[in-house]
């Protein structure tokens, strides 16, 4: 097969891996496998450069994650913060609505997205029947927490994930230079969702005392246990932490916390191995085979040399571009394949344009696909499942629906992410990490005299309303 011919083969199987991903008529898990399993078949890719192209340290990262959280996740503890979150609320759903997603963000920077919304949905439905109100704020709420919350940190999301595995970034880097913007976007959009749910999320004093009837410690199902996963779940999270000192990788890190869980818990491996999801996995051996091939004839370069073209080699302008494109794409195409694409386009791009430094253009991808995912319903894995899990109990969230409320969220929180980027890039260090942090502070305490001023009249109306059917 000659050189043009296997560039517009692997082009073509590319496209069609990735139109079927979208389509969702099959599994994207087997579209990625037959993807690479025809590179392999054409011999565009032998074995051993197949073998190579995959990413092992993600996909050791994610089965550990897997493993740990499948455990720790039979311990109740994760329903046990949400009810309790609940309660701290007083039962008033404005109040629980931005309770739940604070758990839900804070999981979802140190788990998997869909793990995270897997345990706090249904006792989110739970909560929403015994107040009688609509879950559908909750659940919005929820789907948007957890892709900002995933952003903050290097095992949040899969695009983070990939992005680490495949820089100098570590556990720290991201932290240090993603929290603070995310602290921001997180205190604006739950600003405005409570504006945006007001008048929907009324309850009566006798329902919301309900909520407050509920015993969180019922939530606990095995104390023992919760101990032991407690324990493996701190040092692994202090193995991500020094893990560039200790100059292991992060799935070593991972691995090793699951092994030591399953050594203290001594849990039979093989129903252990069941709360890996393996068609996640399988998807990302295909999908790092298909990209690879296109990194192997020339394509990835090409478009990078195109890019530089655009944007004539400078640094900022990229990550702008980086950034916008990242965040409109991944609204409508699931952002683990649009990073994986990205990921070697950008090391050419600082190869070519002999760019030394690309840390901007990674925090661009990164805040672009995590955050971009939030535009849509089908724009990243976490909403797929919410909504999915919704129309199972009978509540439906249309596409228009969530759209109308996620879209403009999406953009603003991109054009916060524009700013925070600009500023980073002229005063980045600890000047634009502090001043982040410290607009995100600012903006906390003014939400405070705003929420009590704009939902006072929405006490009123609930007042009004338990009047009405009193009469």
């Amino acid at each position: 097969m000659s050189a043009q011919v296997q560039v517009i083969f692997a082009t073509a199987v590319f496209l069609l891996t990735y139109a079927v991903i979208v389509s969702e008529k099959i599994h994207r898990a087997v579209a990625a496998l037959v993807g690479a399993a025809l590179l392999a078949l054409t011999g565009i890719m032998n074995l051993e450069e197949a073998v190579h192209a995959i990413d092992f340290n993600t996909i050791g990262l994610l089965v550990g994650m897997m493993i740990i959280v499948g455990i720790t996740r039979r311990t109740g503890v994760f329903e046990y913060l949400a009810v309790k979150a609940a309660r701290r609320a007083k039962g008033e759903p404005l109040r629980i609505l931005a309770a739940l997603s604070l758990v839900t963000a804070v999981l979802s920077a140190f788990l998997d997205n869909v793990t995270t919304v897997l345990l706090i949905v249904p006792v989110t439905f739970a909560i929403a029947g015994q107040l009688q109100i609509s879950p559908i704020p909750f659940l919005i709420a929820e789907i948007i927490a957890s892709n900002i919350g995933g952003t903050a940190t290097l095992i949040g999301d899969p695009p983070n994930i990939m992005i680490g595995s495949q820089t100098h970034l570590g556990f720290m880097d991201f932290v240090i230079n993603l929290t603070p913007v995310v602290v921001v976007i997180y205190i604006l959009t739950i600003f405005c969702l409570r504006i945006i749910y007001r008048r929907q999320l009324v309850s009566r004093p006798e329902l919301q005392e309900k909520i407050m009837r509920m015993n969180e410690k019922d939530e606990i199902k095995d104390p023992v246990l919760l101990k032991k996963c407690l324990v493996v779940l701190c040092l692994t999270i202090a193995g991500f932490v020094l893990h560039q000192f200790l100059h292991l990788e992060s799935s070593v890190i991972a691995l090793s916390g699951a092994s030591l869980l399953l050594l203290l818990t001594r849990e039979d491996p093989e129903h252990v191995l069941h709360a890996v999801e393996w068609p996640v996995i399988f998807f990302f051996v295909g999908l790092f085979i298909v990209v690879g091939a296109l990194e192997k004839v020339g394509v990835i370069e090409a478009v990078a040399r195109f890019s530089l073209e655009i944007t004539r080699g400078q640094l900022m302008p990229a990550a702008m571009l980086i950034l916008w494109v990242s965040a409109l794409a991944s609204a409508f195409v699931d952002n683990i394949p649009f990073v994986a694409t990205m990921i070697p386009l950008i090391h050419d791009m600082g190869r070519l344009g002999q760019m030394g430094n690309l840390d901007l253009l990674w925090w661009a991808l990164s805040l672009g696909a995590c955050l971009g995912g939030n535009g849509t319903a089908i724009g990243a894995s976490a909403n797929v499942v919410v909504i999915g899990m919704a129309e199972k109990r009978g509540v439906l969230i249309t596409f228009i629906s969530y759209l109308k409320v996620a879209f403009p969220l999406m953009l603003m929180s991109i054009i916060v992410s524009t700013v925070y980027l600009l500023f980073w890039y002229h005063y980045h260090g600890l000047i634009s990490l502090v001043g982040t942090l410290v607009v995100g502070v600012v903006l906390g305490v003014l939400s405070i005299p705003l929420n009590k001023f704009l939902f006072s009249e929405n006490k009123l109306s609930q007042g009004g309303l338990v009047k009405h059917k009193q009469i």
